[in-house]
């Protein structure tokens, strides 16, 4: 190698071990993504820049538990650590990440890397963390039982990955593989817990108050309520606690929208940023203290290693409804939104299984369906305990996500029985230690929901706003028109067009407009609700009204029942659709899975609405 040339480093590592966070401080805003030739695999590179002047090309791969292959990506990370893998460069280092809280499984993957035979460095990522919970690990006694260099990184803090970089610049100097192999026939299970007997330390006080909780929280009766309790508090508190400031957002959208009203003139300007942007914006932006409790309870229970746990409690239901156990992870993170979650499918190994959850994931219910359950059970769901105790919006709302869930089971079942092979595969799943969530974690969590959120208010759905005031404006009702001006605009006659197909379901035509910007994100049905109403308002003063009111006074029940199904199960998210054809390389799959889940919204949407009218609820 010339000496201008960088130095390949391959960041390898089980999943959650901080490696792609130890990527990104290494190589900042230099790196760039793509994938992998000839599979959907995500491929990040990135360049380091140390301070001694020499330069590194940065890999990240895919995560890992062991290199003899189960999934895609382990694959990937296996033939690119041999160097097999066409167009790319074998590494000239492998950076070995490990989760020194977890070390009992990392360290076995750490043994197969070293088998390997390339010049290695072990990097123990999370110290600090290790540190808060009493665990001592001796580097030194590490490095030499393992016969390769250890340094300690904490991933998430400003100059935490120092101390790596300082050894890979001694390391360029002169590159030698590790000094220690594993006898033949040596059993990796008993070599890294003579590693650990040998230069770890734990707290047994950890050990025991994990084994406490686990008997209750893993137990299968009371496992299992436990789990449906906390479900059920969370959504209890999506309601109770967001009230109060859903009311000042409103109340200031309001005013704004007042305020604006009175400064300028009556006409195009005034409409579009009242009817338009403000309705528009101001009816998305609401609901984001419900979104954000609900991020908040998911990011406190990951920090505190109990979903893994749920994962395990539900495996056995989850394996006879035709997924596999790992198939928990990927829907998991469909609640916040199904395409990292479809993306996530890749560490599933079986490709029926990885199917046949990419087709479910999107029935589970995302974050953008939020804005528009709580609109539609604040307009039609009393505001009242039940039983004393439960709030009987957030117990509708939990049966909306109830309802998803079990949907994607009976799907998935069904596609069970149409396959030939109907076998399972056991699942392997790493069990932290619990801990206490960090609140600044959780935080940040919280920030980066809170923008993302925000910067799709303010891109597609600020767009898309604009773009539907200008089909409900124009073109303008004629001199001597008798209806109200919005019945002859474009975004009118095409309403009144659409419901003759959507009748049988209970839709309006106002309904039918929301639908077609609602493809690209759901949550944009809101905003063009807003719009639709603000615009279609007999005067000032009911254009500044709330949304719920206007629907509630303007519905039945049963129409509004039918929307609700209606969302449980359509496919209203174009980036979804796309994402469905990238993983599976196939225009045939996404197509089915776009007719399936609209037949499905139709159907249950029907006899909904149908059972609804025969009970007197139309």
């Amino acid at each position: 190698m010339s000496a201008a040339a960088p130095l390949r480093l391959a960041l390898v590592g089980n999943p959650n071990s901080g490696k792609t966070a130890l990527f990104n401080q290494l190589t900042g805003s230099r790196q760039k993504v793509a994938n992998y030739a000839g599979v959907t695999v995500e491929r990040k590179e990135g360049r380091l820049l140390s301070r001694s002047g020499r330069h590194y090309a940065v890999l990240d791969l895919p995560g890992a538990y062991s290199l003899h292959a189960a999934s895609l990506d382990e694959a990937i990370t296996r033939d690119l650590c041999r160097g097999f893998l066409p167009g790319e460069p074998a590494p000239d280092v492998l950076v070995c990440v490990v989760d020194a809280t977890n070390l009992r499984l990392h360290l076995r993957f750490a043994l197969e890397v070293r088998e390997l035979g390339k010049p290695m460095v072990l990097a123990v990522n999370m110290a600090d963390v290790a540190r808060r919970r009493g665990i001592h690990i001796d580097l030194a006694v590490l490095a030499r039982e393992l016969g390769v260099s250890v340094v300690e990184t904490v991933a998430v803090q400003h100059n935490g990955s120092a101390a790596l970089i300082e050894q890979l610049d001694r390391m360029a100097e002169g590159l030698h593989a590790p000094q220690r192999q594993l006898a033949e026939g040596a059993d990796l299970h008993q070599e890294t817990r003579r590693l650990l007997a040998a230069a770890v330390q734990m707290p047994t006080r950890t050990a025991s108050i994990d084994g406490a909780l686990d008997r209750w929280l893993l137990h299968p009766v009371f496992g299992l309520a436990a789990l449906a309790a906390v479900m059920l508090l969370i959504f209890q508190a999506v309601y109770a606690w967001a009230a109060p400031m859903m009311g000042v957002i409103a109340a200031a959208a309001g005013w704004l929208g007042d305020s604006v009203g009175a400064v300028l003139p009556e006409g195009p300007l005034s409409s579009l940023l009242v009817n338009g942007v403000i309705a528009g914006l101001g009816g998305v932006i609401v609901f984001l203290p419900q979104i954000l409790i609900l991020f908040a309870f998911i990011l406190a229970l990951e920090e505190s290693g109990y979903l893994p746990r749920a994962a395990f409690l539900l495996d056995r239901m989850m394996a006879s409804a035709g997924l596999s156990g790992r198939s928990f992870i990927p829907l998991l993170s469909s609640f916040a939104c199904a395409i990292p979650g479809i993306m996530a499918t890749r560490s599933i190994q079986d490709p029926r299984d990885r199917l046949a959850t990419i087709l479910v994931a999107p029935l589970m219910t995302c974050s953008a369906r939020l804005p528009v359950y709580a609109l539609l059970i604040g307009a039609f769901i009393p505001q009242r305990q039940v039983w004393g105790v439960f709030n009987q919006q957030g117990l509708v709302l939990f049966g909306l996500y109830v309802a998803g869930i079990l949907s994607a089971l009976m799907v998935s079942w069904m596609m069970k029985k149409w396959r030939r092979d109907k076998g399972e595969h056991p699942l392997l799943l790493e069990l932290p230690s619990y801990r206490v969530p960090q609140v600044r974690d959780v935080l940040i969590g919280l920030w980066e929901r809170a923008w993302i959120f925000l910067r799709r208010v303010g891109g597609i759905i600020l767009a898309l706003t604009i773009l539907l005031w200008f089909l409900l404006s124009f073109p303008a009702a004629p001199a001597d028109g008798a209806l109200s001006a919005i019945e002859y605009s474009f975004a009118g006659r095409i309403g009144h067009a659409m419901t003759a197909f959507f009748a049988p379901i209970g839709f309006n035509w106002q309904i039918c407009i929301a639908l077609i910007p609602g493809m690209a994100a759901r949550e944009v049905a809101v905003a063009s609700l807003a719009t639709v109403y603000a615009l279609s308002a007999a005067d000032d003063s009911a254009a500044a009204q709330a949304l719920t009111p206007l629907i509630a006074d303007g519905w039945s029940l049963a129409t509004a029942l039918s929307l609700l199904v209606w969302f449980i199960y359509a496919p209203m998210c174009i980036s979804t659709l796309a994402t469905i054809k990238r993983e599976t390389n196939s225009w045939g799959k996404m197509s089915f899975a776009t007719i399936y889940l609209f037949a499905l919204a139709y159907g249950a949407s029907f006899v909904t609405y149908q059972v609804a009218v025969l009970l007197g609820a139309g």
